[in-house]
């Protein structure tokens, strides 16, 4: 798999912007802050629905425009495909397949796979357990993509199971009248279902991905490891035997009953996927507190390395991998090792600020990008 040509309009810094792409190593050269990894960050959209940089669409849209639009030709087995997504901050975005079918954007899932490691990696190590919660949720999406309407799904009940507690609360600590919350039950049953799914995803993602990850991080950091995972949940380890999604709803039931008087006292959601975290250990201690910033970066490395090997290995062509701005962070070691195990995919994209920061095993099309410009050669 690889990208054909990407094309921006009002996307970031980008007016317009029309790149045509090539198989192989293609490197991003120019100094900082003139748009490099706008157009990396534009290809992960089309990936992810999501940017690597920020949470919300708005701030990729140009200022003063309405809208941003980004396009990229995608080739498979000698088949291209077309798809174009039209990000519009307060309203829904839209999608478009081969130019004549418009489609949900989550229907554009899986047109295009990628694997992008860049700086803001390194919080899957040392950040909150959100960003672990992201990493797991978007491979499982990328695997399948059917399952981006279970986020969904999960991420919808959610928010009002919490509007309903957060309103209890409300009403017991200002004395008003007790609220019947019969309804509570039936949004459970909902999030418990929707839940159960995901979590049995992120579970069964971590059974493969696992010795996945300890390889990565051996041919990173040669005697470093092992590199290992322990999935916790504040509904404890009542997930350890179940096997169904049945099992697995009626256990979130469960857990949900336990602590339904502390959630309506808090006025908030306290147990679910979504208070999950994946914990990172390197020998028997936990990455995150312990690991050394060159750990660290190790250990995020490993996470993206597996992620693309999963991908490469489940028969829907090499997914394109992006490297943004990596080689500059990374001790001579660490980037040699990195560029070596990347360098025989399908199609590499990276950005640095010079070309010195680019590894020989990694020559390939270079593109110097200043001024709003992005030019070849």
């Amino acid at each position: 798999m690889h990208v054909s040509h990407l094309s921006l309009a009002d996307f970031r810094s980008y007016e317009r912007a029309e790149v045509p792409l090539d198989p192989g190593v293609t490197a991003f050269v120019g100094p900082n802050g003139q748009g490099k990894t706008n157009l990396v960050e534009a290809v992960g959209y089309l990936a992810t629905l999501g940017s690597h940089r920020v949470s919300a669409d708005a701030p990729l849209v140009r200022m003063g425009a309405a809208r941003a639009v980004v396009r990229a030709a995608v080739v498979q087995d000698g088949r291209q495909q077309l798809v174009e997504l039209e990000l519009n901050p307060g309203k829904a975005n839209r999608a478009r397949l081969n130019r004549s079918s418009q489609v949900r954007p989550r229907d554009v899932l899986g047109v295009l796979r990628s694997v992008l490691f860049a700086p803001e990696d390194l919080a899957l190590v040392k950040g909150d357990p959100d960003q672990r919660r992201r990493y797991l949720d978007e491979l499982i999406t990328a695997r399948a993509p059917r399952l981006a309407g279970v986020r969904s799904d999960y991420d919808r009940v959610l928010k009002q199971r919490n509007t309903l507690l957060k309103t209890a609360a409300m009403a017991r600590r200002h004395g008003g009248r007790q609220l019947d919350l019969s309804t509570l039950d039936v949004w459970d049953q909902h999030l418990a279902r929707a839940g159960a799914e995901l979590l049995a995803q992120r579970l069964e993602l971590i059974a493969v991905l696992q010795p996945l990850v300890d390889k990565a991080y051996e041919q990173v950091a040669p005697g470093g490891g092992p590199a290992a995972f322990e999935y916790r949940s504040p509904a404890g380890g009542r997930f350890a035997e179940a096997r169904t999604r049945e099992e697995f709803a009626g256990l979130l039931l469960e857990a949900m009953a336990e602590a339904r008087k502390q959630e309506i006292e808090r006025g908030v959601t306290l147990v679910g996927p979504h208070r999950d975290d994946l914990v990172l250990k390197l020998g028997e201690l936990p990455a995150k507190g312990y690991a050394s910033h060159g750990e660290s970066w190790s250990y995020a490395l490993a996470l993206r390395l597996a992620s693309y090997e999963l991908l490469r290995g489940e028969g829907d062509g090499e997914p394109v991998l992006v490297l943004d701005d990596v080689f500059a962070e990374l001790d001579t070691r660490r980037r040699e090792r990195l560029a070596e195990l990347v360098a025989p995919g399908e199609q590499v994209l990276v950005t640095a600020a010079v070309a010195e920061d680019v590894p020989e095993v990694l020559a390939g099309v270079r593109f110097t990008v200043a001024d709003g410009r992005v030019e070849r050669g």
